[in-house]
């Protein structure tokens, strides 16, 4: 997911993502713990996405603010 993707969408399809996103990397958590986990990098790419939607909530919540 690209941050101008990320910055395009809205604050509650940003919570939307984001709630998808910690889903999927619980049930990527569980597959690494029962040793069923096969593709390892996708663990990165959900936590980075993560992050990424995070920070773009983050700065839109301060700008409604300020």
């Amino acid at each position: 997911m690209k941050a101008n993707d990320v910055r395009a969408m809205t604050p509650d399809q940003l919570e939307d993502e984001l709630a998808k996103l910690k889903k999927e990397q619980f049930n990527l958590r569980f597959q690494k713990a029962t040793g069923q986990l096969e593709n390892t990098s996708r663990v990165r790419v959900v936590r980075r996405d993560i992050a990424r939607i995070q920070t773009v909530l983050r700065d839109k919540r301060a700008t409604a603010n300020a």
